[in-house]
């Protein structure tokens, strides 16, 4: 006979889970919304960290808007570390490994091509979501020349608040592998700097990775990104956008009310 209080711990973990897959595909759904022009067609992915083994992540080809649980797959976040650590010579040797990685069913959908940066991201800066979007409002300035004034400089406070007091820049990589090792490379260049993990990681000629505890912050540091695009591009119609100071970025980023307003944004209640 088997042990109740196994079959009941089994229970509580499926349905935690289940909780925790179902939270995943109301954020990927939300910033799939056509009417935002976050993406189109099959583009960006999500993924949610279940523990310190494992994390759930879009699976390649579905498109954001409608998804559902055969959107997703379960990995394993160690073998996709080692992926960056000792880079296999061929993209069949990678493809390899990361369907080893693969948690459940050895036949079913294939994970995104990016899953390298999302058990990467998770695992180093700590964060339990990862929301990856091509805006078109951001793509206009990441693939231009004002990559840079964009991601290095704040122009109105809640900007800083919200996406934090300047975002990691990565150039243009190759989606998989590629482009996993060069976002490492700047967020841990940035947390080097600043001791803490970037909330915003804009992919020259590429999009947006938001970083967060809670798909409300994805959400909400998305929509502020993309307000914050399209305010830059309208300033760049003058002639000159300005920016706030660096120290009243700063100011704004650890007043008190505006850590505990930026707990509100993470809890859903903001």
């Amino acid at each position: 006979m088997a042990d109740p209080y196994i079959l009941k711990a089994h229970a509580t973990h499926v349905i935690i889970m289940t909780n925790q897959l179902q939270s995943l595909i109301k954020l990927t759904r939300a910033l799939g919304e056509p009417r935002l022009d976050y993406v189109i067609v099959g583009e960006g992915n999500t993924s949610l960290r279940l523990d310190e083994a494992s994390f759930l992540v879009k699976a390649s080809g579905h498109q954001m808007r409608d998804i559902g649980e055969g959107g997703f797959v379960a990995l394993r976040i160690k073998p996709m570390l080692a992926l960056l650590d000792d880079p296999p010579a061929t993209l069949s040797e990678e493809k390899a490994i990361t369907q080893a990685a693969v948690i459940g069913e050895s036949v079913g959908p294939s994970p995104s091509v990016e899953a390298s940066f999302h058990a990467m991201l998770l695992h180093e800066c700590g964060v339990r979501y990862i929301g990856h979007t091509h805006p078109t409002a951001i793509n206009q300035i990441l693939c231009s020349e004002f990559a840079a004034d964009f991601a290095f400089q704040r122009r109105f406070p809640d900007e800083a608040v919200v996406c934090g007091p300047r975002s990691a820049l990565v150039p243009y990589a190759d989606p998989g592998l590629p482009l996993a090792l060069a976002i490492r490379e700047k967020a841990r260049k940035y947390m080097a700097a600043y001791g803490e993990a970037p909330k915003l990681i804009l992919l020259e000629n590429h999009g947006m990775i938001a970083l967060g505890e809670t798909p409300a912050e994805i959400l909400n540091i998305t929509a502020m990104a993309v307000k914050a695009a399209r305010i830059f591009l309208g300033a760049l119609m003058t002639g000159a956008p300005t920016r706030l100071p660096e120290e009243e970025v700063w100011h704004v980023y650890r007043r008190p009310d505006e850590i505990y307003r930026r707990k509100l944004f993470v809890d859903g209640e903001g």
